[in-house]
């Protein structure tokens, strides 16, 4: 993990970086997915800071989701001063997957199932900021990014990202530093797609993810195996859409 004073000027650049991300981009201010977990409400802390609590919107999402984190979404907005949405998504998934699953004359697969939600989310998302003029922030951090625990098209697609580069642990140190609450960073890291936490469906712990990125090596050599094989299955995650190409006269070159 960064050291704490480098951690402190790391997150002190990145709320900067945001406030001009969206001056640039002539935005009218952010909107961000809030699952009541501490990644989301890091960046809903950051993004406050940097461009004012009233430019800020927070959108809970839940679809069969535990109450718990209705109330910890609420919890994450309140402390912040974050106006918060809640769009219930529970119907719209249930409609759509029993479409699919009558179109294709059987039910669709668990994984699929569990990979509708957050893309579900993220249409919300862009859904309001688009009528708004916002931004949509991503939430995602660099450790579920080495992995490939994301979702294509969901929860790893936004406009931009200020913690991306940041371990877990990176994480909760800054929530810390701007003041989420202790119940939030205290929570197990889970996705909100099921029972089981982030790790128990993994197999491995932040942890071990953390050192390998920091030391290229972990102690115990399963470990590094699960990684690296995780990691070479999810480049497509973190890579352009592959596109076929061919030498042709292109008025329309990027310098």
């Amino acid at each position: 993990m960064l050291e704490k004073e480098k951690l402190k000027r790391e997150t002190e650049n990145a709320i900067q970086w945001i406030r001009s991300y969206v001056k640039r981009a002539g935005a009218n201010g952010i909107v961000i997915g809030n699952s009541g977990g501490k990644d989301s409400a890091t960046v809903l802390a950051m993004a406050s800071k940097a461009i004012g609590k009233e430019k800020v919107i927070a959108v809970a999402m839940p679809c069969f989701s535990k109450s718990s984190d209705l109330e910890d979404a609420k919890l994450v907005a309140d402390t912040f001063g974050v106006k918060c949405l809640t769009v219930d998504l529970t119907n719209s998934y249930q409609q759509l997957e029993d479409e699919i699953n009558l179109q294709l004359a059987q039910k669709i697969s668990k994984e699929a199932s569990i990979n509708m939600k957050p893309r579900l989310r993220m249409t919300t998302l862009y859904g309001i900021a688009q009528t708004l003029g916002y931004l949509v922030i991503g939430t995602g951090n660099l450790c579920e990014s080495m992995v490939g625990y994301t979702t294509k098209w969901g929860d790893n697609s936004s406009d931009f990202n200020p913690i991306g580069n940041f371990t877990v642990e990176e994480v909760l140190e800054i929530g810390k530093m701007l003041g989420v609450p202790k119940k939030i960073l205290k929570k197990a890291p889970s996705d909100g797609l099921g029972e089981l936490t982030d790790e128990e469906k993994m197999g491995i712990t932040y942890c071990q993810i953390a050192e390998m990125i920091e030391q290229g090596d972990t102690a115990e050599q399963w470990v590094k195996q699960e990684i690296i094989k995780r990691y070479q299955n999810s480049k497509h995650k973190r890579t352009a859409v592959p596109t076929y190409t061919f030498d042709r006269q292109n008025f329309l070159k990027e310098e």
